[in-house]
């Protein structure tokens, strides 16, 4: 959706300005279907439904250490995405039991698509009301109508964005661990079973659905929090890019594991603690200041903790793939916006690194062992498909970054439109 607005404060929930009715009004042949959050919920419950499959096809075997750690990653995912809902709508200091009890059942995804869903066929009902009204219409109740129209609004888009943030938390703390643990174990088993195959497939897409959404929250942070709407050509290449990238990272993952099985955590350890710990070491090193925006909303426990989340967060994302941006915590937007060059090839020059490592483990301790085919042969396939991805990356940023988004809106507007 192009023109959405952002949800009023509860002071001024119920006094809609007349400058954002008009422009709703103005943009309502602009007002799309949601897909964003449709997909999500799809995925959602094809990996749920192809890992709750796969526990049992485990459970029959009497595979108890695959059947554990699939559901366990399954539920972990579920649980992750119902907190991360119920707290960006707060729903927790609202009288809203059906929601809840739908959050209690892991159903919460669902029952908030119904009600977006609901919340967009209103708001199309509404506004064909609007345009029928004549001329001589009674204005309060015109009025009233177009109220209802911007908080209806209101809702759709911040379903939309809670989406968003719950499709990153799934992908980086769910989808990722499913996806190497079911890797992990069709190498290791040499069985190729359609079912694992499917878990695996809705897994890919999540993640990689995830790292998309990245690359957009940071084109719009960049830009500050305006609309954003990429050409095809600009999505077929960013997606490209982060299939490759975590496809290649993940495999080598896992060919590494298999190869050296426990003696590999303490690379892997190492390999994720430098993500996670490098945010709060400059955080020290800054004078170690909470940001005080966070400060207002939680008490000084609750906000390291909140950033505490948050970091976590951040080294997952960037231990399979680029984050897209560089996190600062004693920020008070807590995201650098710059974005320098020198963050990235910083990034991709380790991760680059780390890989033929692995790669090099693999080949020389574990690749006959593992695979009944040429391993040298998957070496340089996994290392060329990490350089693609890279120069899908230079690609995007140097010829199809969208640096002309957002100009068309007014800078002097106090609530700027975000997109759907």
């Amino acid at each position: 959706m192009k023109t959405v607005f952002e949800e009023p404060g509860e002071e001024s929930r119920h006094e809609v300005p007349s400058l954002e009715e008009e422009m709703v009004l103005d943009h309502r042949s602009h007002i799309k279907c949601p897909f964003s959050v449709l997909f999500s919920v799809m995925l959602y419950c094809g990996e749920a439904a192809s890992a709750l499959y796969m526990f049992e096809v485990y459970r029959k075997n009497n595979d108890k250490f695959w059947m554990s750690f699939t559901i366990g990653f399954i539920i972990m995912g579920a649980i992750l995405d119902q907190v991360t809902l119920m707290f960006f709508h707060k729903d927790l200091t609202k009288n809203k039991a059906l929601l809840l009890f739908g959050h209690i059942l892991l159903l919460g995804p669902i029952v908030r698509c119904l009600q977006t869903i609901l919340n967009y066929h209103n708001v199309l009902k509404k506004l064909n009301q609007v345009k029928k009204e004549s001329q001589v219409s009674i204005k309060r109740r015109k009025m009233m109508m177009e109220k209802e129209i911007v908080l209806s609004i209101h809702g759709v888009f911040m379903q939309c964005k809670a989406f968003k943030c719950m499709s990153i938390i799934q992908a980086f703390l769910g989808s990722i661990p499913q996806l190497t643990f079911q890797l992990y174990i069709t190498l290791s088993t040499r069985e190729w079973l359609l079912e694992r195959a499917l878990l695996m497939t809705f897994s890919l897409m999540s993640v990689t659905y995830g790292a998309i959404h990245c690359i957009i929250l940071a084109i719009q942070i960049k830009h500050d929090n305006n609309d954003i709407e990429l050409h095809p050509i600009e999505f077929i290449c960013i997606t490209i890019w982060r299939c490759l990238e975590i496809t290649s990272r993940v495999v080598t993952l896992v060919l590494f594991t298999t190869s050296l099985k426990m003696k590999s955590m303490p690379f892997l350890f190492i390999t994720f603690s430098i993500p996670l710990l490098a945010p709060w070491l400059e955080f020290w090193m800054n004078g170690a200041h909470l940001p005080s925006n966070i400060q207002k909303k939680f008490n000084p426990v609750g906000t390291v903790l909140m950033l505490f989340v948050i970091t976590l967060l951040y080294a997952s994302i960037n231990f399979s793939c680029w984050s897209a941006v560089k996190l600062q915590l004693s920020s008070e937007e807590i995201i650098d916006k710059t974005q320098k060059w020198g963050h990235r090839t910083l990034h991709y020059s380790i991760r680059l690194l780390e890989n033929v490592i692995m790669i090099l483990v693999f080949r020389f301790l574990g690749g006959k062992s593992i695979l009944n085919c040429c391993d040298s042969l998957i070496v340089m396939q996994l290392i060329i498909t990490y350089l693609l991805s890279i120069g899908f990356m230079l690609l995007f940023y140097q010829y199809l970054y969208p640096g002309w988004s957002g100009k068309t809106l007014s800078e002097n507007m106090e609530n700027e439109p975000e997109p759907m």
